[in-house]
């Protein structure tokens, strides 16, 4: 009896939701209509016999069996998309897919990529943005930065740097609030909390014994952690790398001179070992790690 197969047109169509998370996007990427890939998604749960996507409203997550297939499913679609084909017409421009943190993407990456395309010019660079901590198996994309604590098994690893991370407040919002001299005043202010930038190591190394914040405005992105204490949310930590431009124009002031020498959080790149076989991924991580580990400042 013949092995049933699930259709290649409704694995691609669960993988591009999966990726942007949104229906409405996937089938724009694939050029189709939303009710077209809706179908495609419908035939492949049929097929599994399992939900692969929870629906709340209009938004859509991955069900708990969707996430382990869609594991599987990547690595189909990577095997078929690498499998040598010698009388293919070869591509006309190298190409590399990079997935970055949004707020890593726009302060720190895109200032430095024309360095890189000066030198490579014939080398094209896809740019795609992943929310820390959250997306935290390798994708299509060929190379990864990684926001986090460094520990992805089964997948190389390397740290790109690490900064010191301190308290910043913008002039409007310490106006508003009793006098903030010592970390101990601290307890007057409205703490913005982010688990990419955790208070209670800071805590330990300001000697407050206290815990993590659990109340007012939490923001998992750390540019919009920093849009929110320029606008005077809050009180909230930062990096010299991000904050360096408000800082200099007075949008917000640095507070005391404590800073955590070694966060919980730094930035990696990440790879599949085989893709760098490829010259121009090569490449790009070499750049990568010459333009933003120490040793290449």
């Amino acid at each position: 009896m013949a092995t049933r197969l699930p259709p290649v047109h409704a694995l691609s169509a669960f993988e591009a939701a999966a990726r942007l998370s949104s229906f409405a996007l996937a089938a724009e990427e694939l050029c189709i209509t939303p009710s077209a890939l809706s179908h495609r998604i419908r035939l492949l749960e049929d097929f599994a016999g399992e939900r692969l996507f929870l629906r709340d409203g209009r938004s859509i997550s991955l069900s708990e069996f969707g996430r382990r297939y869609l594991e599987v499913v990547r690595g189909a679609l990577r095997t078929l998309t690498d499998f040598p084909m010698p009388h293919r017409s070869a591509q006309v421009q190298p190409r590399i897919k990079v997935t970055a943190p949004p707020t890593f993407a726009r302060y720190l990456l895109l200032p430095r990529l024309a360095a890189f395309t000066r030198l490579h010019p014939e080398i094209a660079v896809e740019l795609f943005v992943s929310v820390p901590l959250y997306d935290l198996s390798l994708s299509e994309s060929d190379v990864e930065i990684r926001f986090g604590a460094g520990k992805y098994p089964n997948i190389v690893t390397a740290k790109l740097f690490e900064e010191p991370a301190f308290v910043v407040a913008s002039p409007r919002y310490l106006a508003s609030i009793a006098p903030v001299r010592v970390p101990a005043d601290l307890r007057h202010a409205t703490l913005l909390r982010s688990a990419l930038e955790p208070w209670q190591p800071w805590f330990e190394a300001a000697g407050l014994d206290w815990v993590e914040p659990t109340g007012g405005v939490r923001v998992d992105d750390l540019g919009l952690l920093l849009e929110a204490i320029k606008h005077g949310h809050g009180i909230g930590l930062s990096r010299e790398h991000f904050a360096c431009d408000m800082l200099a124009t007075g949008e917000i002031v640095r507070l005391f001179d404590v800073q955590l020498a070694t966060p919980p959080h730094a930035y990696y790149v990440v790879y599949d070992q085989q893709v760098r076989a490829r010259p121009e991924v090569a490449l790009f991580i070499d750049w990568l790690m010459q333009t933003f580990t120490p040793t290449g400042d």
